[in-house]
């Protein structure tokens, strides 16, 4: 036998913040050594942080990697263990995206990485470059100071492995595993037994389960240990990456860390025999032919042990039942993290959310609410930092620490209920239940007076006062109605954050939480500058149907009963009058349900459709209930709004990022946003289509769900489909 014990890691890292990650660096190698690891990965750029983006851009990030790296080797870190670090290299001309692997105190070899993430909220070819060379080494000059230091000039640089005298270890950077064409199938080709993939990868609903299965599939029909490592925290973006740090052992996983958690360092350790690896090759004849005949890739060879023989003392990791979250508990958990790492880091003194009772406000409440359960658990459970942070933020005195969520929620977190003559009292006794289930400092106010003084203004200056459409006004003055009172909450909210402190004779300020959902920022269906507008929105990105989930899921699982009754109450801004015979309700403004509102989104962004390509999918969705007509003038009605408020994007309050069809503009869903919002060649396109079917019949028989249409010929189509699916997008 051949035992090997590797450990792999979640670190909490901060773009920028070298002391922190450092802390964090030394941490984990700390924690592996003494657990008698000889392997210790940590996640991609954790020198630096993986979120630096144009910094990268700057040669004093790049120097104050060099200077930590030389830090770390030249004290007893990297003695008798091998350690991967991640962090920014100029190589002549170009940066490049690497891993440094160091082994008592000296570089072993630098792999830049090759395949770059550009896509999505990844822009990594904007800040380094993609090492193209497979054939040989090159030999890289180490900095002066480093040089110096180190009593070592060059280092081998490029793609390649180190082979050892009883094994063969190799990196795999992030998103080369999910390549066409990964190295880790040509390593394995070559004797590498040990795949180490240092990762910078975020949360997003439903997603785990792709990456796990990467792993998996990258060592089951291959053989080999594959290690994996990643970031967790908010490390100064609208990204949360989700950790899960884990080992897996021909295709089995043996190791696996917490998806979301408040720690910053997160060990992960695994003792694997590497027999098992050469016998699973052994089997497998294809893998021994490819393996004669497989092109050569360089090695360097280090004169060093890394096994053990049998040694019964030695216990072997068994693989595990994978664990997943559901999408109820990653919503809870997963904004939950991302908003502790904000409010600790940005120097806030707690939170304020404008609570209206409605679906949106109340699932950010639960969250908070939920951030204040798991600090209050991370406490009672030793964590020092997590309590250090705590007492800080919640200006606790005389030893004196939160055990309670409420009551910590009571010293950070206020509610305010900012009612006018158009609110209900259902509203108002649902966000008071809500604030006192959570624990939140609550207030009830009525703006009635400053949008009274604001209309009075606006009549003084123009000799008109606007009227609700109810009482017989126009749309125009409708619409301006209704924007006056959300304008004035967001006013408000951002008032009482500032100053609310000052009158509890609290130090610092409130960070204001937004609440509008990822499919009203698709619609527009929001007043730019309402209470969208925040400094944070943990729910900007989770779609409405996601959210009513999670409330069922939350009046149970985390104890906030109320939220059953919110979650049954019909959507509506309250921004109109209630008379016996109008009541405002969101799908009725929007001419579009939240489903609907999805199927669109997923389709426009995850299946790239414009108006015409959008209209011919649905079609084959919707063609056994709906005639071409009515789905034409459905696909025209989407995108007249959509392109109407596309504007309200670009001031989209920065959101935690965990949707696939999300619209925010500063990276994810880069778009024009001043549009002909005719659309008149693709609506004409569409008139053509929908005359050719015959638009007034409906355009497939119903032979059963159409969805469930297994002949060649029949059924939906992938977009179709597709765009039904949570899942679909990753």
């Amino acid at each position: 036998m051949r035992l090997l014990k590797v450990a792999t890691c979640n670190l909490n890292q901060w773009a920028m913040d070298f002391d922190c990650n450092m802390k964090n660096i030394k941490e984990s190698i700390s924690r592996a050594k003494e657990s008698g690891a000889v392997i210790r990965l940590g996640p991609e750029l954790e020198i630096t942080g993986y979120g630096c983006e144009d910094h990268f851009l700057e040669l004093d990030t790049v120097n104050h990697a060099w200077d930590c790296l030389k830090e770390l080797l030249l004290g007893d870190w990297t003695d008798g263990i091998l350690c991967s670090f991640g962090m920014p290299i100029i190589k002549g001309s170009e940066r490049y995206n690497c891993q440094v692997l160091c082994l008592n105190r000296k570089i072993v070899m630098i792999r830049p990485k090759m395949w770059l993430a550009n896509d999505g909220n990844y822009r990594e070819l904007r800040w380094f470059t993609a090492w193209k060379q497979k054939d040989f080494l090159d030999d890289f000059l180490l900095p002066s100071d480093i040089s110096e230091s180190l009593s070592q000039t060059t280092v081998p640089f490029g793609y390649g492995y180190i082979q050892f005298l009883d094994t063969a270890v190799a990196a795999e950077v992030c998103e080369e595993l999910f390549s066409p064409m990964p190295p880790h199938a040509e390593l394995a080709l070559n004797g590498v037994e040990v795949f180490m993939n240092a990762s910078g990868s975020h949360h997003q609903l439903r997603k785990l389960d792709i990456r796990l299965r990467a792993f998996i599939g990258a060592t089951h029909t291959r053989g080999g240990v594959y290690m994996y490592s990643n970031h967790q925290g908010c490390d100064g973006g609208r990204l949360y990456y989700d950790g899960c740090s884990c080992v897996v052992v021909n295709g089995d996983v043996v190791a696996q860390g917490s998806q979301f958690s408040l720690k910053d360092v997160e060990m992960v350790v695994a003792q694997v025999d590497l027999d098992a690896v050469a016998s699973l090759r052994g089997s497998i004849s294809s893998f021994q032919e490819q393996a004669s005949c497989k092109p050569k890739v360089p090695a360097v060879s280090v004169p060093y042990k890394l096994c053990e023989s049998f040694k019964l003392q030695m216990l072997l990791s068994s693989p595990l039942k994978i664990q997943y979250h559901s999408p109820e508990e990653e919503i809870a958990f997963g904004p939950g993290c991302w908003l502790w790492d904000y409010l600790r880091r940005s120097g806030a003194s707690g939170f304020l959310l404008p609570l209206s009772g409605g679906a949106d406000s109340s699932s950010v409440a639960a969250i908070v609410g939920c951030m204040c359960q798991l600090v209050v658990k991370e406490v009672a459970n030793g964590d020092e930092q997590v309590k250090a942070d705590a007492i800080r933020i919640g200006h606790y005195a005389d030893g004196q620490f939160p055990t309670d969520s409420k009551e910590f929620a009571k010293r950070i977190f206020y509610t305010v209920y900012m009612g006018t003559e158009n609110s209900s009292d259902a509203t108002r006794n649902r966000a008071k239940i809500l604030a006192e289930e959570v624990g939140s400092w609550h207030l009830d106010v009525s703006i009635d007076g400053v949008i009274s003084a604001l209309l009075s203004l606006f009549q003084t200056l123009t000799g008109k006062r606007p009227r609700y459409k109810v009482d017989g006004g126009s749309n125009i003055e409708n619409l301006g109605l209704q924007n006056i009172q959300a304008r004035i909450r967001m006013v408000l909210a951002f008032m009482l954050a500032s100053l609310l402190p000052w009158v509890h004779s609290k130090p610092g300020f409130y960070l204001v939480l937004g609440s509008s959902n990822v499919d009203e920022g698709l619609r527009g269906y929001l007043t730019k500058y309402d209470c969208s507008s925040a400094d944070i929105n943990p729910i900007g990105s989770i779609s409405k149907q996601d959210l009513r989930s999670f409330l069922k899921w939350a009046a149970v699982h985390l104890g906030y009963s109320s939220l059953a009754e919110v979650e049954a109450a019909p959507p509506t801004a309250e921004l109109e009058p209630i008379r016996s015979n109008y009541s405002q309700l969101d799908e009725v403004d929007m001419g579009m349900t939240y489903e609907e509102l999805s199927v669109y989104g997923r389709m426009r962004k995850i299946f790239r459709c414009g108006p015409v390509s959008m209209f011919k999918n649905l079609c084959y969705k919707w063609g056994t209930k709906l005639t071409p007509v009515e789905i034409g003038d459905k696909v025209k009605h989407f995108f007249k709004y959509y392109s109407i408020n596309r504007h309200k994007m670009t001031v989209l309050t920065p959101s935690y990022h965990a949707e696939s069809y999300s619209p925010e503009d500063n990276r994810f869903d880069l778009r024009q946003f001043l549009y002909n919002a005719r659309w008149p060649y693709q609506f004409r396109k569409i008139d053509q289509l929908v005359k050719e079917l015959n638009g007034d019949s409906v355009a497939i028989s119903d032979k059963g769900e159409i969805a469930n249409v297994r002949s060649a010929d029949g059924g939906m189509g992938v977009v179709a489909a597709g765009s039904g699916n949570p899942s679909a997008g990753f």
